[in-house]
């Protein structure tokens, strides 16, 4: 019997714990790759704009309406807080999907969104351990596409303006006195750019002044000028913070369009950045371009700002420094024009009861908004404060190629609630007021989605029909069955049993793949993944190939098999990983540096290199231990 000699143990043997491992490990990718055999059903979810589940009555009403018109309908009932109807095909889908949206709007039920989707059919035993489908891209599942463009110049100004309020507030805490700061409208000094501009009486409160600004702001360059008998500080961003500034004007729309987009739980998104101003989003499964529209533009601005409660609305003049702004009931409100704190400081809302049992929705603020809300409420305590939703509605014109082209927008606001001052109050507060419940939740959901840095209008749509993904589906299916058997084959074929044991572990290699891409959040199976995964099928191989023929060339050496057996293994790993790390680190930088397809056949192909290492060096060997391994063999069926 031959001896490892370093490990005093039979040759190509495995301790037990090792098998059990591998058998759990197994166990575990085949559990989580299971959800991938149930296919999803044609499915549409019906509520109100902003999420509200339709009422009992409705929704019985739209059965109803479906039975009536004789579309065959799988199963219509409210699943994960949702009003789901499932159907059989695409056909009685698209059918239902007109004969709702015309039921719903010859009853003025304008407010309603019925939304064409995709349900899992995943059984509640594996959902319930974490089981779930993996994501299918645009490009398989058919959707609506997206290019969305952010107002840099919006999003710029606005952070000015607030600059201005914050260094008047600094000067009149360190008692400077100043004649103006502004944000010039136009440049007064042609010769160079001026972001703000301070006026002063004389040139020692300027120098003053300055000294004060840049120990606070280290994002300030200032030069000092003099005009018109006043003494002028030009204060400017430097470059590297309005880099910062459009960096977070995008990065931050990005993430209240993802919130917005999940809390609606339309679909799957996949949300990123293309260039410094656009935003790419795609909706796999939704085919109602105009239904996901609205659902993007309900995304607005949150404004808290103080009511001028000395005047009296129904004048219908608005007093200087407010404006008159409406509600949903009918009220009208002059609100000051200086914005308390907006909805980029909000970090969480909820709906709940207070004490009484009366609707109210709980509101926590990031750690500047807190100081600025208690500062704010500590000043102003039984006063008037009302919330302000200020959307940016974009005006579209179709050009001659059919392309929809942004030519104006409108701002619209209303004032969603406005409520007493009750008390001092910093990061977290509660707003009451007469709420119904399904109001409450709304209100909480806008709050917690978060508000946009700046406007974002769409640029460019487009609608895939799933007809071309299924068909994408089909061809990739087929290329990676076509390129698979050949492989089974041609291993079997020349390496008998040995070949027998590489078939096993590449079909373990597409178990594991699948598995964890169906693991991994927000992972998307894309038309070029699919390529990633044939690659990975052929280069499972190249790993066992190696190995096999090193085992046949110290066969011909004159090697007992036990020991060719182990030699092939341990002198053919060296070659094996530097091959697959070389090819692990181009993926990692197609990861990182590609976007969109290239991003897609990265994944899949990082995940297909560990995991073929994986099976084709532990998982075989493992297999040829157990029939081989600690026994006084004479010929290998190889």
């Amino acid at each position: 019997m031959f001896t490892d000699q370093a490990h005093l143990r039979p040759i190509n043997t495995y301790p037990k714990w090792k098998y059990f491992m591998l058998i759990i490990m197994l166990m575990i990718g085949a559990l989580f790759a299971l959800p991938n055999i149930y296919p999803e059903d044609p499915a549409l979810q019906i509520t109100q704009e902003d999420g509200v589940l339709i009422n009992e009555v409705l929704f019985t009403e739209i059965k109803q309406l479906l039975k009536d018109k004789s579309v065959i309908v799988k199963s219509a009932k409210v699943e994960d807080g949702k009003s789901l109807v499932r159907f059989n095909s695409i056909d009685d889908q698209l059918q239902a999907s007109t004969e709702i949206s015309t039921f719903l709007s010859d009853q003025n039920l304008n407010d309603y969104v019925v939304a064409i989707n995709s349900a899992a059919t995943t059984p509640d035993w594996l959902r319930s351990m974490g089981g779930s489908p993996l994501n299918l891209g645009l490009d398989l599942k058919g959707g609506v596409y997206f290019l969305m463009q952010v107002d840099m110049e919006s999003a710029k100004e606005k952070r000015f303006k607030q600059y201005v309020t914050d260094i008047k507030s600094l000067l009149r805490k360190n008692t400077i006195r100043y004649a103006s700061i502004v944000r010039p409208a136009t440049d007064p000094d042609a010769s160079s750019e001026v972001h703000l501009l301070a006026r002063f009486r004389d040139a020692e409160t300027r120098d003053k002044a300055e000294v004060e600004i840049r120990t606070t702001y280290s994002e300030f360059l200032t030069r000092s000028r003099e005009t018109d008998n006043l003494f002028e500080l030009v204060i400017n961003l430097t470059q590297a913070k309005i880099k910062e500034l459009e960096d977070y004007a995008v990065d931050q729309n990005i993430a209240t369009l993802r919130n917005r987009i999940n809390e609606l739980g339309v679909a799957e998104p996949l949300i990123q950045k293309q260039g410094r101003d656009r935003i790419i989003i795609q909706l796999p499964g939704v085919q109602d371009s105009a239904q996901a529209k609205r659902i993007l533009g309900k995304t607005a601005t949150l404004e808290i700002r103080m009511v001028k409660e000395a005047f009296d609305a129904s004048s219908g003049r608005a007093p200087a420094g407010t404006e008159t702004l409406s509600s949903k009931d009918g009220r009208t409100y002059f609100v000051k024009k200086r914005v308390i704190v907006d909805g980029t400081h909000i970090i969480d809302a909820s709906a709940g009861f207070d004490e009484n049992g009366r609707s109210q929705i709980n509101v926590s603020l990031d750690s500047e908004g807190g100081s600025k809300m208690l500062a704010n409420t500590t000043k102003n305590t039984g006063k008037l404060m009302a919330f302000i939703m200020v959307e940016t509605k974009g005006i579209y014109k179709k050009s001659d190629s059919g392309e929809m082209k942004l030519i104006d927008s409108k701002i619209v606001k209303e004032v969603v609630s406005a409520a007493n001052i009750n008390g001092v109050f910093g990061s977290k507060f509660r707003i009451t007021g007469s709420y119904t419940p399904a109001a409450a939740h709304e209100f909480a959901l806008i709050l917690r989605a978060g508000s946009l840095i700046a406007p974002t209008f769409i640029i460019e749509e487009r609608t895939i029909g799933p007809s071309l993904g299924a068909e994408n589906i089909k061809m990739g299916m087929n290329s990676i069955l076509v390129g698979f058997v050949a492989v089974l084959l041609f291993m079997i074929v020349y390496y008998k049993f040995f070949g027998l044991v590489a078939n096993i572990a590449l079909v373990t290699n597409l178990i594991f793949i699948v598995a964890i891409m169906s693991l991994i959040p927000g992972a998307t199976l894309t038309l070029p993944g699919i390529a990633g995964i044939v690659l990975t099928v052929g280069m499972a191989v190249d790993a066992n190939v190696l190995i096999f023929e090193r085992i046949r060339e110290e066969l011909k050496d004159g090697v007992k098999p036990a020991q060719a057996i182990h030699n092939g293994y341990d002198k053919a790993f060296s070659t094996i990983a530097d091959a697959n790390v070389t090819t692990l680190i181009a993926a990692m930088v197609l990861f990182t540096i590609g976007t969109g397809p290239v991003a897609g056949f990265a994944v899949t192909l990082l995940i297909g290199i560990i995991t073929s290492m994986f099976t084709a060096i532990v998982g075989t060997r493992a297999i040829i231990n157990a029939v081989y391994g600690g026994k006084s063999i004479t010929k290998l069926s190889l």
